[in-house]
């Protein structure tokens, strides 16, 4: 028998996710962004799970191609653009859309020769200062990008940095709005502004935004980018990380639990092992307290995550056995809890799956 450590995919939350993005943004076109392997869910599974999405958007430009072998004949965005000249051949025999986010992807454009017409995505910097043009840069690069034989369609394109928090003290989104309008203003050609947190917030947004695209990720895996929860966005999860209890212990006051003996034991306890520890991708980092669910019942993890184990304490479910099925994100328990506990994100904990983990797929709620 296999260990008994497991990823299941629910495909039916991602069709619900993608639904409920687009419930979000009514009038707009949606790239489901499949980016680090569907974020950890399988590349082939985002596929299926996103079939129904006007596009698929991504970074690798192996994986685009990947999609196009896998059957996928809607439009493929490369959210990062090309890396270098030789690039530029794959956007015309494969049909994929380009960002374009600095001056060196232009060049590469302007010296190659396309023999099928490309639609690219112009990125403008409106305050995130990753990638993109400045508002005052972006009509030259636009103007430029227009000149190119075989250029056909031009997206204009920007990425917020706080969507979750429409006030943020540093940047708003509005005041990214503001700038993205101001650089674009008199350009033809369709928007695409809003990631998650912008979709999300669409309604809040709807006078200011002009969203022809929009590039929803997170949400379409039932995490969110921050602001309410999972829950009340309406979003549920896609993948339920589960394990069992392979082994108890009875301590009594003084025990230690552990590398390091950072957990000790004030009174008699039960403690149970899980299969399950930070080279399956768990954050070795997560603490005593995380949320882990046995036999449906909250509990917390105990001592520190080690490589293929970790311990929870059971005394709140006395009649916990070996076997016993324990969740450690997804259904029942919000990755995004596990996730705030261990200080990280739901994005980092999808994306750390580890090949060892076996992946199924099957509806939520009806865990093998």
């Amino acid at each position: 028998m296999p260990r008994p450590l497991s990823a299941t995919i629910h495909l039916d939350s991602m069709r619900h996710n993608l639904a409920r993005a687009r419930s979000c943004a009514p009038g707009s076109k949606i790239w489901g962004v499949v980016k680090a392997n569907a974020y950890g869910h399988g590349l082939e599974r985002g596929m299926r799970g996103f079939a129904d999405a006007d596009g698929l958007a991504l970074i690798e430009t192996e994986n685009a191609v990947r999609l196009r072998e896998l059957g996928w004949t809607r439009p493929v965005l490369l959210l990062e653009g090309i890396f270098e000249a030789a690039d530029v051949a794959l956007l015309g025999e494969y049909g994929f859309n380009s960002a374009v986010h600095c001056i060196e992807q232009v060049k590469m454009l302007e010296y190659t020769k396309l023999f099928s017409p490309i639609d690219v995505h112009l990125k403008m910097n409106t305050g995130m200062n990753r990638l993109g043009f400045k508002p005052d840069e972006y009509a030259a690069a636009y103007a430029r990008l227009r000149a190119i034989p075989g250029i056909r369609n031009i997206t204009l394109m920007t990425h917020f940095a706080n969507a979750d928090e429409l006030e943020h003290p540093r940047l708003t989104v509005h005041e990214q709005v503001r700038r993205f309008q101001q650089g674009a203003q008199g350009l033809a050609g369709e928007r695409s502004l809003s990631n998650s947190g912008g979709v999300l917030q669409q309604a809040l947004l709807s006078a200011e935004l002009s969203n022809d695209w929009v590039r929803p990720g997170i949400m379409l895996y039932g995490g969110t980018p921050g602001g309410k929860t999972a829950a009340e966005y309406k979003l549920r999860p896609t993948m339920t990380l589960a394990s069992s209890i392979i082994g108890i212990q009875h301590l009594t006051a003084g025990d230690t639990v552990g590398y390091g003996s950072s957990f000790q034991a004030t009174g008699p306890m039960t403690v149970g092992v899980v299969a399950c520890g930070y080279a399956d991708g768990y954050p070795r980092s997560a603490p005593h307290g995380t949320p882990v669910l046995v036999d449906g019942v909250r509990t917390t993890l105990v001592g520190r995550v080690s490589m293929d184990m970790m311990t929870v304490d059971l005394t709140p479910i006395p009649n916990a056995r070996v076997g016993s099925k324990v969740v450690l994100w997804g259904d029942g328990l919000p990755i995004d809890d596990v996730a705030a506990s261990a200080g990280t994100i739901g994005y980092e904990l999808m994306c750390a799956l580890a090949p060892r983990v076996r992946v199924l797929e099957g509806a939520l709620g009806q865990l093998a």
